[in-house]
């Protein structure tokens, strides 16, 4: 995870100082429309892919699982084809509604080749994580970032010394999705499957499992992408391109650090849930024990991010980026309901309760924009964090009552401490930067943020035996002479 965002950061400041603001905003837009165009045409296969593999692998039935991995390759080829075909038949369409002109047809044509690319390697990473091969899945990440961020900023760079940098962003992207599937291919040859002829009722069967649940997953993604879309969009045509831009900033650091969190962790809680999702019980425990890991990593950073924010932009993008930093303060807010929600929503996704899961998200992203539109002419571009914000107030009470609802769910006696414990620290932080002077606020913060991170790091001790951690940390905690708390209830 720690290369991953190191990693990212490279990645983040080259194209921060080769592109400017209105550049930045312009690569979040062209990859929320790739993004959008293959939610829609994967279908959420993917997703569904993952809890199919585990299932099947939960049985032993090796034949069960080639046929449901057979299916899914099928599947993500065709769907990626029929999503490019798309994306390159309606360019002039997409390019008038994205931008109000023509004049980006071509490029959103060419960014087609990244729906391919995005769809196909995401399939086999599907089978690595549905196979439950956690490290294969991370080295498969780390791979992809090193090579996409090579290659992209490479062909960035090679634009703006010929002084057009804003051309490169859509090479680039269709590199950085072409590397992904070369490292997943990679990977993915390695789970032997064995070779099973099927027929036409079963190819059916299967497609019919991956899309009944997967149509889900695909509402799901939809919603997300259109609204990121949306949000993008907004912000280009009422405020500009430069605000897009430090929109984009913002948003990025506010979800690297989270997402690289939530993306280890789901890699196997997941098919994990998936096995004991008809155990209320062990299925509760799961997701208790998720979110107070998930917490005690996330808090340290959220609240250094909180801090320093404007030394993490300047640090991430260039001084060009300082309108991004109050956005980056409230997504920061949003970002640690998510962490703390995030376990909750899988246990919808682990029952396969479809309607369920639909209704709520389809509620969440509304809310969403709703907040933006009414927010962001009010008070500007602080609005659109603000909005991020209220919408993970909202989800966070309602993913808790339908976890209660379809699981008996409560939070665990050590979960209601660390929330009693992180509020007012996180709220701490937060308000001394709009009450004290700069210095003194994030003095402050920094001083928290040290016995916030100390008081983590000897708690996950104990979830996280000792010997099980890598030789370093372990030199470390030896030398801060930090030693394991006692287990707790």
């Amino acid at each position: 995870m720690g290369l991953g965002v190191v990693i990212g950061m490279a990645r983040t400041k080259a194209m921060a100082l080769l592109l400017g603001p209105a550049g930045v905003g312009l690569f979040g837009l062209y990859l929320s429309i790739s993004e959008l165009v293959r939610s829609v045409a994967g279908m959420g296969i993917n997703t569904s892919g993952v809890r199919q593999i585990a299932e099947s692998v939960g049985t032993g039935d090796s034949q069960r699982i080639a046929r449901t991995v057979i299916t899914l390759r099928r599947v993500a080829l065709v769907l990626g084809g029929l999503g490019a075909l798309f994306l390159a038949v309606f360019a002039r369409f997409v390019a008038r509604v994205s931008f109000g002109d023509e004049q980006h047809a071509g490029a959103i044509a060419f960014l087609a080749l990244a729906v391919l690319f995005g769809e196909i390697s995401s399939a086999q990473g599907a089978l690595i994580q549905g196979m439950r091969r956690v490290a294969d899945l991370a080295r498969m990440n780390i791979l992809s970032a090193i090579f996409g961020t090579a290659f992209s900023v490479g062909i960035v760079f090679f634009y703006f010394k010929r002084g057009m940098a804003a051309q490169g962003v859509v090479p680039s992207l269709v590199c950085m999705a072409a590397m992904s599937i070369v490292t997943s291919w990679w990977f993915a040859r390695k789970i032997k499957v064995e070779r099973v002829s099927m027929t036409t009722v079963q190819v059916g069967a299967e497609v019919s499992g991956l899309l009944k649940l997967g149509v889900a997953f695909m509402s799901s993604g939809l919603m997300f992408m259109g609204t990121a879309y949306l949000v993008r969009a907004i912000l280009l045509q009422r405020i500009g391109a430069d605000a897009a831009g430090y929109y984009q900033a913002a948003w990025g650091l506010g979800g690297m650090y989270v997402g690289f969190i939530l993306q280890a962790m789901g890699a196997d809680f997941l098919p994990r849930l998936s096995e004991v999702a008809h155990d209320n019980r062990e299925c509760n425990r799961l997701v208790n024990e998720q979110a107070e890991v998930g917490l005690l990593i996330a808090v340290p950073g959220l609240l250094a991010t909180l801090s320093i924010a404007p030394f993490v932009i300047t640090l991430f993008y260039s001084n060009r980026f300082g309108p991004a930093v109050d956005v980056l303060r409230w997504i920061c807010l949003g970002m640690l309901l998510r962490v703390a929600s995030w376990p909750l929503g899988s246990i919808v996704l682990a029952k396969g309760l479809r309607n369920l899961f639909f209704w709520s998200e389809l509620l969440t992203y509304a809310a969403y924009v709703a907040l933006v539109l009414v927010l962001v002419p009010w008070l500007g571009l602080i609005g659109s964090g603000i909005a991020f914000f209220g919408m993970y107030v909202l989800y966070w009470i309602g993913i808790y009552l339908v976890a209660r609802r379809t699981s008996g769910f409560r939070w665990s006696g050590t979960n209601r401490k660390l929330a009693l414990l992180f509020t007012p620290l996180v709220a701490l932080v937060f308000v001394s930067w709009y009450v004290l002077p700069p210095a003194a606020s994030a003095s402050l913060g920094i001083l928290v943020t040290l016995a916030g991170g100390f008081y983590c790091l000897r708690t996950l001790c104990v979830l996280i035996p000792l010997e099980r951690l890598p030789r370093p940390v372990r030199k470390l905690l030896d030398l801060l002479h930090i030693t394991p708390l006692p287990p707790h209830d």
